[in-house]
């Protein structure tokens, strides 16, 4: 407790933020490429490749084309990488590698206000990520709208969430190989069991139950809602769920970082 109160965070994030903004924008024609190609990929491979075997989907009492099914997924796997490695990978480059931390704490910056920024940051690329994806996913008729413009907003709060999760993995690991565990064993099984390319009713009843611990299974049925134009009022409990894991790792991200960097 005492930790959380002398946690001290200023408007001054956002010039950590705006300066992570000006090193993208001298890198931006490298970076754009990775979303806008990645959507073409999944959806000429999954979407109307795999979908001629799959056919339709059965979900929320619905059917639906498989490729319709799986193009508001994709959204939600950019939301989440994005914001995961650059909190991961990119900031602990920037603070190991580069010593670009210890350049910031030579100005006014609290250290608090550097690590908000990083994860700010990373719920910024979220949004970028999203922004190119749908509207490529837009130029198919995969997402409906006017119900789709609330996909934008969703995806900072799902940034902000997987950004602060990321930056608790870089207060912990003590090389940048080790990134390869909570890969591994937190963002690979919710790739592939977070109800992305199958409905989780044909999972077995306990794999269900550890799907629904996993906020990526909760992104993906808000996001799917809204892609498919299929609100309701169960939508803001998966909402909540997600603000629930930045309540909780936000803070822990400040203070483990705290203590990494503060010896």
């Amino acid at each position: 407790m005492n930790a959380l109160r002398d946690l001290r965070i200023s408007r001054r994030f956002l010039h950590v933020w705006r300066r992570n903004v000006r090193v993208y924008r001298k890198t931006w024609r490298v970076s754009f490429l990775p979303p806008l190609l990645e959507p073409l990929l999944y959806i000429l491979a999954f979407g109307y490749g795999l979908s001629v075997l799959v056919g339709d989907v059965r979900w929320r009492e619905a059917t639906v084309p498989y490729v319709a099914f799986i193009a508001p997924a994709l959204l939600c796997i950019a939301m989440m990488y994005n914001a995961f490695f650059e909190t991961t990978y990119g900031s602990f480059v920037r603070m190991y590698y580069q010593k670009t931390f210890d350049a910031m704490l030579a100005t006014p910056l609290f250290l608090d206000d550097i690590i908000a920024g990083e994860i700010v940051w990373g719920a910024t690329k979220a949004v970028i990520a999203t922004a190119i994806m749908q509207a490529i996913l837009t130029l198919f008729g995969l997402i409906r709208y006017p119900e789709g413009l609330l996909i934008l907003p969703l995806s900072f709060i799902a940034g902000f969430a997987f950004a602060s999760i990321g930056m608790v993995f870089t207060a912990v690991v003590k090389h940048i190989d080790l990134f390869n565990l909570p890969i591994f064993l937190f963002v690979t099984p919710m790739f592939l069991f977070g109800g992305t390319f199958f409905p989780l009713e044909t999972l077995p009843a306990w794999a269900q139950a550890v799907a629904w611990f996993l906020p990526l299974t909760h992104l993906v049925e808000l996001t799917r809602a809204i892609g498919l134009g299929r609100l309701d009022p169960s939508l803001p409990w998966h909402l909540m769920y997600l603000a629930a894991f930045s309540a909780v790792f936000f803070p822990l991200a400040l203070v483990w970082m705290r203590r990494r960097l503060i010896k």
